[in-house]
């Protein structure tokens, strides 16, 4: 038997289930990233070399509940990453094409690294700031390859699983980098450049791995390595028997070098289905309103009475129902498909954030706390948010898109979901505490007001993935589909010579 309804041959080694572990550090070092940022700007040492005016205003402005983080400044210290990201995950697909998935691996832990010695050694703002694009350079190369690598090398029947380890690493970065700063908090002066130094630990396990993993079979075959490439698939599937997932793969790479120009290729109108949805995913995705939920958490538990240690308790508590119910997408999304998921999802979300905005429209003014009650019922909704997002649009907004697109388009088109991501995020990151400021309570109704949208999206224009082979997406889902099949005519090729 080497395929049964598209099911090639495979089985399970302590290789593979190595390769899959050690890819996903490079999730962990975005999450350690996304993490730690936030609880730098937040210590008074950090404020006092680099952003002393901030600092000042800190210990002498009359806070708001919705205004006292507003500044223009230190948000851009942070969202300064997402576009350094940005502009290199476009470098990252040529890398991937040319190099190989592996090698720009092991170039995103290198820059993260260097990214993490030039942070922890700063003493100038100039320094600080090209530690923070070289960290987003990192990202931008660690983004693009990694999901790339774990779909390419992950069996069908675990596709959506291993591909979700990547951000169920994503979810422990951001756990670890919260007992981090919490840790480093009181180690002054020098706290803060601990935390940042630290970012080199994951980077250091990935650049280690990078050197033990395979490539994968499809990057191999597609420059030409063919031998090279059906070895590799022996390893990673563990039997010998790989012949019909071997011709498929093969079969796909020699249409792809038809196509000289993969971003050009994008712009026709048949390669528009995969993009509309990979872009639009990575948009849903930052507007879910996981920044405000994120944001509020340690507020919110602070009026449960847990004062200076709810910036801790929230970070562990939060961060633990991430972690935890990113592993029911592991477990799940390869059985129920990444529709259902996505659906349950929107429901359980819009019931959250709209009730949460509810509570605090009513309860909670500019100054003052909630009661107890009132905030214990916030901190559940919270929970409830954070587990909801967790099992579906954080993870599936990288599954998505790096499985639709044929082999020919793929490191170019998820070029375009990295980038868009970190657009987006870059926007709600720079944009969020503002509008916090302006709009108050009601921003999460317009956050809600999103979630409505992308539930009607997965209904009439997301198409089921579950269990179809990478290489045969166009024709089993876009072919298929009621709305994107009209992308597809009869007069035009799949493949065009560009």
């Amino acid at each position: 038997m080497t395929a049964v309804d598209g099911i090639y041959e495979s089985k399970l080694t302590f290789y593979v289930l190595a390769c899959w572990i050690l890819a996903a550090f490079g999730g962990l070092m975005f999450g350690y990233d996304i993490g730690i940022s936030g609880g730098v700007t937040g210590m008074d040492d950090f404020l006092i070399k680099f952003f002393p005016k901030v600092h000042e205003r800190k210990l002498h402005a009359k806070e708001s509940n919705y205004c006292k983080y507003d500044d223009q400044l230190l948000q851009l210290f942070t969202s300064s990453l997402y576009l350094a990201a940005l502009v290199s995950s476009f470098g990252a697909s040529k890398a991937c094409t040319i190099l190989g998935r592996k090698p720009t691996i092991l170039m995103a832990s290198t820059l993260f690294m260097i990214g993490a010695v030039l942070s922890a050694a700063a003493d100038k703002n100039w320094v600080l700031i090209l530690g923070r694009i070289f960290f987003g350079i990192g990202v931008g190369f660690g983004n693009e390859a990694v999901p790339v690598f774990l779909t390419e090398v992950a069996p069908i029947k675990h596709r959506g699983a291993v591909n979700i380890l990547f951000q169920l690493f994503v979810t422990i970065g951001i756990l670890i980098a919260g007992l981090v700063n919490y840790a480093t908090a009181n180690m002054h002066p020098n706290g803060w450049r601990a935390s940042l130094g630290l970012a080199a630990v994951p980077a250091i396990v990935l650049f280690v791995g990078s050197l033990i993993i395979t490539e994968t079979p499809t990057s191999l075959v597609e420059r030409g390595k063919d031998q090279a490439g059906r070895e590799a698939l022996i390893k990673i599937r563990g039997v010998d028997n790989v012949d019909a997932e071997y011709e498929q793969i093969k079969m796909a790479c020699e249409q792809a070098k038809l196509v000289k120009y993969p971003f050009k290729k994008l712009m026709k109108r048949s390669s528009m289905p995969p993009l509309i949805i990979a872009i639009v995913m990575q948009i849903f995705q930052q507007f879910t309103g996981i920044n405000a939920i994120m944001f509020y958490a340690p507020v919110l538990f602070q009026t449960c009475g847990f004062k200076s240690d709810a910036s801790l308790l929230s970070t562990v508590i939060t961060g633990l129902v991430n972690v935890g119910s990113t592993f029911v997408s592991i477990y799940s999304v390869d059985k129920l498909g990444r529709r259902k998921l996505l659906l349950q999802a929107c429901v359980q979300m819009f019931i959250a954030q709209t009730a949460i905005g509810a509570i605090l429209v009513v309860h909670l003014k500019d100054t003052g706390s909630l009661n107890k009650t009132l905030a214990a019922i916030v901190v559940v909704l919270v929970c409830l948010f954070v587990m909801s997002f967790a099992w579906s649009w954080g993870p599936l907004g990288w599954l998505i898109p790096s499985e639709t697109f044929p082999v020919e388009t793929r490191t170019a088109g998820f070029a375009f979901a990295v980038s868009s991501n970190m657009l987006f995020t870059f926007i709600i990151a720079q944009a969020f505490l503002s509008m916090l400021c302006h709009m108050k309570a009601y921003i999460f109704f317009f956050f809600s007001a999103w979630i409505l949208v992308m539930g009607l999206f997965v209904v009439f224009l997301l198409p089921e993935t579950k269990g179809v082979p990478i290489d045969t997406m166009v024709d089993r889902v876009w072919k298929q589909h009621p709305v994107w099949k009209k992308f597809f005519s009869d007069s035009e090729k799949n493949f065009e010579m560009a």
